[in-house]
């Protein structure tokens, strides 16, 4: 059996994704997905690339890579655009829409946020048809020889898994802004990669503890803005701002 962690929604928040590779590795799984919002909203947005870069072996792209990469419309989102170098502006626009793999028989889409853009948001909430229609083929995804068994994505900061018919959706929760509880999320694909037969596949949903003053601490030091509502985002897991 193959397991594969997928993380997402890391938001420029080291001390979280420091815990998670740390329980990736305690747990002995090698291969790391991520997908996209590596940047914004905490203050470590360089470091952040430079961790999922060295870790992950495949990165798709979130709404936030993709919008530090353009003229920032206000000053905060000027301030973390201006702690990226140009080398991490260049990864950014050239990370892709989606990935996809095999798994136990079962074909595995990745995205940000939907299959029609890293924008459109999904919630855990929303209606089954919309929910269902995280596995239509788009012009973004592209088409497959056949739609996806499972979908998974990151965006909503919400970790779930539902069972629909034969449809399996996930959500990986968020990395560094959790906002369904105050510890780092990510999920686990368990099964036999690149096996066409059907086979065992389960999602394992893991939250990991980390040290949040230690989040907030660096980004005080940062001079970091909006920092009332990044702490109260870590501290409570309710949202405040843009995701």
């Amino acid at each position: 059996m193959n397991r594969i962690a997928v993380i997402s929604d890391i938001h420029g928040n080291v001390p979280a994704l420091e815990a998670v590779l740390d329980d990736i590795h305690y747990r002995r799984i090698e291969k790391i997905i991520c997908l996209g919002d590596l940047v914004g909203k905490g203050p470590q947005s360089h470091d952040a690339i430079a961790m999922v870069k060295k870790h992950c072996e495949i990165t798709v792209k979130g709404n936030w890579d993709d919008f530090i990469t353009k003229d920032p419309e206000f000053e905060t989102l000027k301030w973390h655009q201006n702690q990226l170098t140009d080398e991490d502006r260049r990864y950014l626009t050239k990370l892709p829409f989606s990935a996809e793999l095999t798994m136990s028989g079962r074909l595995i889409r990745l995205f940000h946020a939907s299959p029609y853009s890293i924008y459109t948001r999904i919630q855990p909430w929303d209606s089954i048809e919309r929910r269902m229609s995280m596995f239509e083929d788009t012009e973004m995804t592209g088409k497959s020889s056949k739609r996806p068994d499972v979908a998974g994505y990151g965006d909503v900061h919400q970790a779930f898994v539902y069972q629909y018919k034969e449809k399996m959706l996930f959500n990986t929760g968020s990395v560094g802004n959790p906002l369904d509880m105050t510890q780092a999320s990510y999920a686990v694909l368990e099964g036999l990669e690149g096996e066409e037969a059907e086979g065992p596949f389960s999602i394992q949903l893991i939250r990991v503890p980390y040290d949040i003053e230690r989040s907030i601490r660096i980004a005080r030091e940062a001079d970091m803005p909006d920092l009332k509502e990044y702490i109260q985002e870590l501290t409570t897991a309710k949202y405040r701002g843009l995701s």
